[in-house]
């Protein structure tokens, strides 16, 4: 447990809970390091099969803790502190384990940056996805600019980016930027979302993760052999056996991730 960060295992999942609400969970380098222990801490837990983040409060993420970014007097502190906080992100993008954003409220700025490097985002009705770097004169950054440009066509990218849109949740799923959009609890929706992955076979999943957020930096040849050698190293797994077994015996697969 750690001062910013609410952390637990319920049901084989392992929940993150940013918790600094009275700063609407915005990032500063304590959130940061918070997080990435508890990041670790699932990856190595063999009973974790999926991570939610999620908030307390009001909003999941207002982004960047301005008094952080105040503190900076120098280009050479601004530079080590960006570099800092964008490994945030690519931890998420790294895991081998998928990583679910419940939003609620806001995810602004970074914080948005923070949502779209999970692999799947279920959000409520009201939730609202802001590009605000524009506002305070900055770029997006924690890898937003790359995560957004594989969802978008670059002119909208340049658009929302350069005027500060905020998305609404029906918007974000129109899109094709979230997954989910609750009706009730969003920690509880992305529950049951993660079903499919908690009961589904691990090692595959580590690999499709794998395989998706890497496949656009791959020729074909290059793609084409990637799935090859992994797909034959699933064949002898257990998890494969099991699933050819289920369909035989016409019941559920029970996958170990062996």
């Amino acid at each position: 447990m750690h001062e910013f960060v609410e952390s637990k295992v319920e049901d084989h999942i392992g929940h993150i809970i940013l918790n600094r609400p009275e700063k609407l969970n915005a990032i500063s380098r304590e959130v940061v390091e918070d997080i990435m222990v508890e990041l670790e801490d699932h990856s190595r837990n063999p009973d974790v099969k999926a991570i939610i983040l999620s908030g307390n409060g009001k909003s999941f993420c207002a982004g960047g803790d301005i008094e952080t970014m105040k503190q900076m007097t120098s280009a050479a502190e601004a530079a080590e502190w960006m570099e800092y906080v964008s490994g945030l992100t690519r931890k998420i993008l790294d895991l081998e384990k998928y990583v679910i954003a419940a939003v609620h409220g806001y995810a602004a700025g970074a914080g948005f940056s923070l949502a779209l490097a999970a692999d799947f985002i279920v959000a409520e009705e009201n939730a609202r996805f802001a590009f605000s770097f524009s506002n305070i004169g900055l770029i997006p950054d924690l890898g937003l600019i790359k995560t957004i440009s594989e969802r978008l066509s670059p002119p909208l990218v340049k658009e929302w980016v350069s005027s500060g849109k905020v998305l609404t949740a029906e918007e974000s799923i129109k899109y094709g930027l979230i997954n989910r959009i609750a009706k009730g609890g969003v920690v509880e929706e992305a529950k049951e979302f993660a079903e499919f992955i908690v009961n589904g076979p691990g090692l595959a999943n580590k690999y499709v993760k794998y395989l998706v957020n890497h496949v656009a930096s791959l020729d074909k040849e290059t793609a084409f052999m990637k799935e090859n050698v992994i797909q034959a190293l699933l064949l002898q797994t257990r998890d494969h056996q099991e699933g050819v077994a289920a369909f035989f015996e016409k019941r559920k697969p029970k996958f170990t991730g062996k």
